[in-house]
């Protein structure tokens, strides 16, 4: 499945571009809010799952409004807890770790910092999970998905699209990076995605990439531990990090980034 094969249907504020696997529909949620939040609908035979959940009032209705000729069997809430007034009649599917990141971990902490920053446009209320689920093979609506547990919440591969989805990648847009061991955990999870071959991988915050992609964050991994260890400060390694990357995106990614470096 070619990243740039897909239809697109303009909502008000986002839109949805939707790539056709022939027996099931990926949706691909683009919601055009203040942390370019992306949420994904996979369909088959009419029925759908929801990965990730927005947290926008105004992207809550709206993505409600699309699926409203769906019969929405389950959501799976892995990093982005945050948004319970979307879909709360409907199973809530998340690890006992992840659950734990969103109610009082570091997903919580991030949660604080957008009421903080966004007030009452942003839905705080984190989604009440209905079914702690564990590692393994998971069927959710006729449509099968492997759990894979992270140290924050959880990775999902759906197999039969070869498709796997993940908190972060953006090729061209910095990423929340806590330091070394994170840069090389993600390499690692980066290779592991290029040696299965995914058609696609999905992040919660960019639109569908592929494996040309993943090596280039490889490289950009790589590259900010060097720029890191040649650093005194984090000012210097943001100014650096800015200057071999002058046109990524995620500005704010970048300061938590130096943050963790240089803490």
């Amino acid at each position: 499945m070619n990243k740039n094969t897909f239809k697109t249907v303009k909502l008000t504020k986002g839109e949805m571009n939707i790539y056709d696997f022939g027996e099931i529909k990926l949706h691909a949620y683009k919601t055009n809010d203040f942390i370019d939040d992306e949420v994904f609908i996979v369909e088959k035979n009419g029925k759908a799952v929801v990965i990730e959940s927005p947290c926008f009032f105004d992207n809550n209705k709206e993505l409600e409004a699309y699926l409203n000729d769906k019969e929405v069997k389950g959501m799976l809430i892995a990093y982005h807890g945050a948004g319970a007034s979307f879909l709360p009649q409907v199973p809530k599917y998340s690890t006992q770790n992840a659950s734990e990141y969103s109610s009082i971990g570091g997903g919580k902490a991030l949660i604080d910092n957008f009421t903080g920053a966004f007030s009452k446009i942003f839905d705080n209320s984190v989604h009440k999970i209905t079914d702690i689920i564990e590692e393994g093979k998971l069927t959710i609506g006729g449509i099968d998905f492997i759990i894979k547990r992270t140290n924050e919440a959880f990775d999902i591969e759906i197999p039969e699209i070869n498709v796997v989805y993940t908190h972060m990648l953006g090729h061209d847009c910095h990423s929340i990076v806590a330091g070394g061991g994170h840069a090389d955990a993600m390499i690692s999870e980066l290779k592991g995605y290029i040696e299965k071959g995914y058609d696609l991988i999905l992040t919660s915050h960019y639109t569908p990439e592929n494996l040309k992609d993943a090596r280039t964050k490889i490289d950009y991994l790589e590259n900010l531990k060097t720029i890191a260890a040649q650093c005194n400060n984090a000012d210097e390694f943001k100014s650096e990090v800015q200057s071999e990357y002058p046109q990524y995106s995620g500005q704010n990614y970048l300061d938590m980034t130096a943050g963790f470096f240089f803490s």
